[in-house]
């Protein structure tokens, strides 16, 4: 039996799909549900499903995030998008990102039969490929996935550097694990996380740097460091001079 997991803020949505799609004629069973994006990601992780319908537009969810941390942490789930926002390019970007199907709601029961056909073939092809249905496709979804959270990440992080961001609070904005974000920004950027925070924080720094009436130390904690030391520590690891001498060469 193939698992299903339904992520929905309108639980009389989920309750309903629950009901009347014929699940059992496609080998499939509702192993769970999930409000938001975020309690999504959780329940893939925990339950490990095989396919998800999920809605992408929930109040404060950043919806082709979501689509693009599932997928990139987990590229075999198979994904149908139900949604009640009517754009077609948005509709292309989350079929770029790997969704098999972009349903409209209310969706009509012949759509998601056919949605649910289309998956199952798909798994059906990897358990004896051993590999993924879509690289048969032109894109790798995986890979379109993967640097478009990498790309979110980082300028989650530029934005908030100033800010007491982990790894942690990153990660939940990118809908995926610590360990996989950590992965990606390894393989995409050859940096770690404190590495690239530690110089979107530098990088403020020296545009601070530029008015004479700012203290070092009152600099220091404006970039997110509580210690004055340490900020100077990776400000001249990064430059390669102090922040006074940095400030003395370009304001003279």
């Amino acid at each position: 039996m193939y698992k299903v997991l339904l992520v929905d803020d309108e639980s009389i949505i989920v309750e309903g799909l629950t009901r009347i799609v014929p699940w059992e004629r496609y080998d499939c069973e509702v192993i769970g549900s999930a409000n938001d994006g975020i309690e999504g990601a959780q329940a893939i992780r925990r339950h490990k499903p095989d396919i998800l319908f999920t809605d992408i537009r929930m109040p404060g969810e950043d919806g082709l995030g979501m689509l693009a941390g599932i997928k990139s942490e987990f590229p075999d789930l198979q994904v149908t998008v139900l949604t009640g926002f009517r754009d077609f390019s948005y509709a292309q970007r989350a079929i770029r990102l790997g969704v098999t199907r972009f349903l409209l709601k209310p969706s009509k029961m012949d759509e998601l039969e056919e949605a649910l056909s289309t998956m199952t073939k798909n798994l059906q092809r990897v358990g004896k490929t051993g590999k993924q249905a879509e690289e048969q496709a032109p894109a790798n979804h995986s890979e379109v996935a993967s640097s478009f959270i990498v790309r979110q990440a980082v300028a989650f992080i530029e934005e908030h550097c100033a800010e007491k961001i982990s790894l942690c609070d990153v990660a939940d904005k990118c809908y995926v694990s610590q360990w996989h974000l950590s992965k990606l920004l390894s393989k995409y950027t050859n940096q770690s996380f404190y590495d690239i925070l530690n110089g979107a924080r530098v990088a403020r720094a020296k545009e601070l740097l530029h008015n004479p009436a700012l203290r070092i130390s009152e600099i220091s904690e404006m970039v997110g460091y509580m210690d004055t030391t340490h900020f100077s520590r990776i400000f001249k690891k990064s430059e390669g001079v102090s922040a006074n001498e940095y400030r003395n060469l370009k304001i003279g």
